[in-house]
C-alpha cells in the first residue's frame, strides 16, 4: 500500500487509508528504480562530451538502450531516446509524411490509417497534419470489446496509404488488438505499421521481430520509471525523419542533450519488469476477476466495457447506469480511492470518452464509466475496500439522480 505520511491533509482527512488504482495514468517509482536513479543523480556529464565525466554518462546510455532493446527483442541501434510516449506518437506520425525536400523519407503515398478509440496524441497529430495538407486520414471502427474490423482495414489499404498506427492496448478498456496480423495486412499492401505499446511494455511479452511492426511507441513512467523519458523503436532500414532538429544526438534522430538520469531510469524499470511481469499479470487478473464478480454482484445497472480477457491484466472499465463518472470520481477521492473516468490526458474534457463512444455504449453509460487501472502495489484487501465503497457512492449518487428511476 502507497504510504502517504506525510502527507497532513491524508491523515486528517482519510484516516491514512489510500487506494491507488490509476496506474494507466501513471505509476508509482519502483524502488528499486528510485534506488538507481538517485545513484545515478551523480552521473551529471554531457554524454556528447569527450572527456571522462561525459564518457561515464555515455556509457550508461548505451548500456541502458541494450536493456530496452532486448526486452522488445530489438537491436540497440534500432532504439532511440525521446521525451514521452507523446512525443514518440508524435515523431513516428510526422516523421512518415515529412515533406521536406531535404528528409529522406519516402515520398509515396500520404494517407495515415488510424483507430477512432488511439489515445489523443495520435488523434491530434493526425488532425493537425490533415490540416497542413500534408496527408489524410482515415479512421478505423472498433466492435463493443473495442478490437478493430480486419475486413475494414483491408478495404481502406490502397497505393496511397503509408503508415497504418494502430495501439496495442487501449489506455481506458484495456483491450489488445492483434497486432501481427494488422502488420501482416500493412506490409501486404505496402504501407508502413505503428503501434502505439505505451500501455502494453511490460504488461505483456512484447517482440517486436516477431510481431514484424516498423515502429513502436514505450514510455517509462507506465512501468515504475520515471516521467519525461520515452522510447521509440525504429526497424532497421527505415528512414527516418527526426522531429526535433538541430543536434547530433540519437545518431541524428533526436536533437537535444539526452536525458541521462531518465535513460537510467527506464531502463531499471524495464530489468524489473523483467524480473516481475509474469508474476504480477497473473495477480492482477485474479485481483480483476474480483473486483469484476465484486461490482456485478454487489451494484444493479452496471455495463463493463472492452474485451473480457484479451485485454490489460489490470484494467476494469465498467459504466454505471444514472450515475455521472465525475460525481463518482469525487466521491471515491473522498474515500481516499484514486481512480478514473477516462484518460488522464483528457480529463479537463467534459465529453464523453471518444473511446467509449467508438463501442457504440450510450451517451448516459459513456458519461457514467469509470477506469479503475491496478498495479504492482495493489492488494486483494484494497479490492475489497473499493468494491464497499464504491457500492456506497453509486447509491448515494443514484439517489440525487433525476435520470435513475429503479
Amino acid at each position: 500500500m502507497i504510504n502517504y505520511n506525510q502527507l497532513n491533509f491524508w491523515e486528517k482527512k482519510l484516516g491514512n487509508r489510500i487506494v491507488y488504482m490509476d496506474n494507466n495514468a501513471t505509476t508509482p517509482l519502483h524502488p528499486e528504480v528510485k534506488k538507481k536513479m538517485h545513484e545515478a543523480m551523480e552521473f551529471y556529464g554531457n554524454p556528447s562530451s569527450l572527456h571522462s565525466f561525459g564518457r561515464r554518462s555515455r556509457h550508461y546510455i548505451d548500456e541502458s538502450r541494450e536493456t530496452i532493446a532486448n526486452f522488445i527483442g530489438a537491436d540497440a541501434d534500432e532504439i532511440i531516446f525521446v521525451g514521452s510516449g507523446s512525443e514518440a506518437n508524435n515523431t513516428v506520425l510526422g516523421s512518415v509524411t515529412c515533406q521536406s525536400r531535404t528528409c529522406d523519407t519516402p515520398t509515396i503515398g500520404s494517407q495515415i490509417i488510424t483507430t477512432r478509440i488511439e489515445h489523443p496524441c495520435i488523434l491530434e497529430t493526425a488532425k493537425c497534419l490533415c490540416d497542413k495538407d500534408a496527408t489524410t486520414t482515415a479512421y478505423l471502427d472498433v466492435d463493443s470489446e473495442g478490437k478493430i474490423k480486419m475486413d475494414q482495414l483491408k478495404t481502406l489499404l490502397n497505393e496511397n496509404c503509408r503508415l497504418v498506427s494502430v495501439m496495442m492496448a487501449n489506455n481506458e478498456i484495456g483491450t489488445f488488438q492483434d497486432i501481427k496480423t494488422i502488420a501482416a495486412i500493412t506490409h501486404e499492401a505496402g504501407a508502413l505499421f505503428h503501434t502505439d505499446a505505451i500501455q502494453a511494455v511490460g504488461k505483456v511479452p512484447i517482440n517486436v521481430k516477431e510481431l514484424e511492426v516498423d515502429f513502436l511507441s514505450l514510455s517509462a513512467h507506465k512501468i515504475y520509471g520515471p516521467k519525461g523519458i520515452g522510447a521509440i523503436y525504429v526497424r532497421k532500414g527505415i528512414n527516418f525523419c527526426p522531429l526535433i532538429i538541430g543536434g547530433h544526438q540519437e545518431s541524428g534522430r533526436r536533437a537535444g542533450t539526452e536525458n541521462t538520469l531518465g535513460i537510467i531510469g527506464l531502463a531499471k524499470a524495464i530489468e524489473m519488469r523483467t524480473l516481475e511481469m509474469d508474476e504480477e499479470a497473473n495477480r492482477l487478473r485474479g485481483l480483476k476477476k474480483m473486483l469484476r464478480e465484486g461490482i456485478e454482484k454487489n451494484i444493479p445497472d452496471v455495463r463493463f466495457i472492452g474485451h473480457p480477457t484479451d485485454s490489460i491484466p489490470g484494467t476494469l472499465n465498467v459504466s454505471f447506469e444514472g450515475a455521472e463518472g465525475e460525481a463518482l470520481l469525487l466521491y471515491l477521492d473522498l474515500e481516499g480511492i484514486a481512480i478514473s473516468t477516462g484518460s488522464a490526458c483528457a480529463s479537463g474534457s467534459l465529453d464523453p470518452s471518444h473511446v467509449i463512444m467508438a463501442t457504440g455504449v450510450d451517451v448516459e453509460f459513456a458519461h457514467g464509466s469509470l477506469r479503475i487501472s491496478m498495479g504492482r502495489d495493489n492488494t486483494q484487501e484494497e479490492v475489497e475496500y473499493v468494491i464497499k465503497e464504491l457500492t456506497n457512492v453509486v447509491e448515494r449518487v443514484r439517489s440525487m439522480s433525476t435520470a435513475y428511476n429503479k
